[in-house]
């Protein structure tokens, strides 16, 4: 049985995962939708009361019959990288491509639709309060009056994207900003912003989930720190334990999204609370593995081939 990857050629972090599979002898596709058609060839036939399927991938021939599991770790746009690209394309090699995959008995890691409400932010938070998470005071608002109410009562608040950088080189990107109640907000009437209270951290907690397999690392915060992902704080990743409370949280938040791998940032307080910030179900993992040494890509891997670590 095999394992199919869907991710773009430059990708270390599904390098980490191919590894492992190879290292136990799993046989291992890996696909970016956006060479399909032309790298890649597939077939699908509905005949005789059955269903087959194949994709042919740089010599290797894979039968949706013997297809173990599915990663979607970064794939492309289908018919991204073909001579003719066009919208009609792309809307023809998906609906081929992922029609064939859906078909399959295949368990997903993570399945698309699952993945696509998951990614909406305003439904993270509403997940995440159902799940037992402390999140700080949050609005999504078009109303410039209702956002410098928000900052009115809550003093410090921080804007940020809910759908992180747009894609390309843009013009104009959103960074993590902390802001006061003094601030103009009148443009927010141009497109839905996102306030949150800020949360005065000691700490970055990112959590990576796979099956029902936790890895948490911590990173110390600088004083004033926004967003824990830029700059140098003067402190690395560490391994740390999970609490039993976030623990269940997170299976709790899991459960309700259908979501095999997740990843959960945090930021711990003063007292040592875990506010949930997000949760990225396709984050990235590799730096928290090679800065603490917890075998997550191993865990990935061995949740593809069914051999451990349990999971949707």
């Amino acid at each position: 049985m095999t394992v199919l990857i869907l991710t773009s050629e430059e990708d270390v972090t599904g390098d980490m995962v191919v590894s492992e599979l190879h290292a136990s002898g799993a046989p291992v596709v890996r696909l970016d939708p956006a060479d399909l058609p032309g790298k890649a060839v597939l077939s699908a036939h509905y005949a005789h009361g059955d269903f087959d399927g194949h994709l042919s991938v740089n010599g290797q021939v894979l039968s949706m019959g013997g297809l173990r599991s599915v990663w979607v770790r970064r794939p492309g746009e289908p018919a991204a990288h073909a001579a003719h690209r066009s919208p009609w394309l792309t809307a023809e090699t998906r609906q081929a491509l992922y029609g064939m995959l859906f078909s399959s008995s295949a368990r997903w890691m993570n399945h698309p639709r699952n993945a696509e409400l998951a990614r909406l932010k305003p439904w993270q938070l509403r997940t995440a309060h159902l799940s037992g998470f402390a999140i700080p005071p949050t609005v999504f608002t078009t109303s410039p009056r209702l956002a410098r109410e928000f900052a009115d009562e809550h003093r410090d608040v921080v804007v940020k994207s809910a759908s992180g950088p747009p894609p390309g080189d843009p013009a104009l990107a959103l960074p993590t900003t902390l802001i006061g109640p003094d601030a103009d907000f009148s443009a927010v009437a141009a497109g839905p912003a996102l306030l949150q209270r800020y949360i005065r951290k000691r700490a970055d907690i990112r959590l990576t989930a796979v099956g029902t397999q936790l890895f948490a690392a911590r990173k110390r915060a600088r004083p004033g720190q926004v967003d824990g992902r830029y700059g140098d704080t003067g402190h690395g990743w560490e391994a740390v334990a999970v609490p039993e409370r976030i623990r269940k949280s997170v299976h709790q938040y899991t459960d309700l999204a259908g979501l095999a791998y997740a990843a959960f940032d945090f930021a711990e307080d003063g007292e040592g609370v875990w506010w949930f910030l997000e949760c990225n179900q396709g984050g990235q993992f590799g730096f928290v593995e090679l800065a603490t040494g917890q075998p997550i890509a191993q865990a990935v891997a061995q949740w593809l081939t069914c051999l451990t670590g349990g999971g949707r």
